[in-house]
């Protein structure tokens, strides 16, 4: 017979992750981007921008 155990496990990562989808609006503060047909807002001051 199997016991459950209430083991809490703490998990941190610290990585960056790469999106790439297309631009729809810039403005003043904020950038919005459609990924994988969602469209998302980023703040500017979080955007890196790669040339």
């Amino acid at each position: 017979m199997l016991k459950n155990y209430d083991v809490k496990k703490q998990v941190t990562v610290d990585s960056t992750v790469l999106l790439q989808g297309i631009v729809k609006a810039i403005f003043k503060d904020n950038i919005h981007v459609q990924i994988g047909g969602k469209v998302i807002s980023l703040p500017i001051t979080e955007v890196n921008i790669a040339k």
